[in-house]
This record gives structure tokens, sequence and C-alpha cells, in this order.
């Protein structure tokens, strides 16, 4: 049979298991966080910010078609070609929106990440605008910041 003296160590242990097993469990459910977590959750698309959103997602995919359709019949109607920059490892992050009646701007942060150099990763953002005009029921581009533009224009 135990001694009071005995029990004392094995019951002070349990606090240490528990913590340790708390440890593991918060490790693991933030690992799995982490690794099934997806892009950005597609915006609607009936607003400024997800036809922004749907542009670039197409450009950086090289959709020059898809892209097209996100953008003003104006623009497009001066276009001699469709053709894009293919802008790499950006990430594109929304600061705000603007509406004002039929147009709106939408401004965003570009962060282009290149490779590493002496002292690790290189990186640069800047910020730039979209200006989007409504078409009907639709918010359609009618500018972009120069590393999402597709569309080169016929002198006159």
């Amino acid at each position: 049979m135990n001694t009071p003296a005995e029990a004392a160590p094995r019951a002070s242990r349990l606090p240490l298991f528990i913590a340790i097993g708390t440890v593991v469990v918060i490790v693991v459910v933030a690992l799995v966080v982490v690794l099934t977590r997806g892009g950005a959750a597609p915006l609607d698309e009936s607003s400024p910010e997800g036809v922004v959103q749907r542009y670039v997602q197409a450009v950086i995919d090289g959709d020059m078609a898809g892209a097209e359709q996100y953008l003003h019949p104006e623009l497009t109607e001066k276009c001699d070609t469709l053709e894009g920059y293919q802008p790499g490892d950006v990430r594109v992050t929304l600061r705000r929106t603007v509406e004002r009646g039929d147009t709106a701007t939408v401004d965003v942060i570009i962060v282009h990440s290149g490779g590493s150099g002496l002292f690790g990763p290189s990186e640069y953002q800047s910020d730039d605008r979209f200006a989007l005009k409504r078409d009907g029921d639709a918010w359609r581009i009618t500018e972009t910041p120069w590393e999402f533009t597709i569309c080169e224009r016929v002198w006159e």
C-alpha cells in the first residue's frame, strides 16, 4: 500500500502531462490550419474589389482572354493585342475601395518577391490603384497598375 509521501509525486505529474498534451494539441491544430489554408476567399464578383481580384488572378495565371472580360469596352476597343507581363511571384493585398456613383477605385499593395540575395529573399512593394467604371450592372476596369496591363493600345 502507498504511503501519502509516495502518492504525492505521482499526483504532481498529472498537471505536467496535461500541459504537454495541451501543447501537442495546439501544435497539431496550428499545423493543420497552416497546411490546409488556401488563397483568399473569392470576393463578390459584382463588387469592384471582386472584379479586380478575378482580373489579377487571370493575369497571374496567363489567362488573357479571361482577364479581358473584366476590362471596360472603352479600353478593349482600342487594344491591338492582349499580352500581359508575367509578374512572377507577386502578392496583391486590398487596401480600400472607394465608389463614387458609376466609378470606383480599388487601392492595392503589390508585393514582388524575388530569389534570394546575400541577406535572404528580396522583396519590394508598391501602392497602386485600379480604376473601374460601371458597364450596365457590372463593374469593368478602365486603368490598371503597369504590372497588370494586358491591353497594348493602338496609337491613333
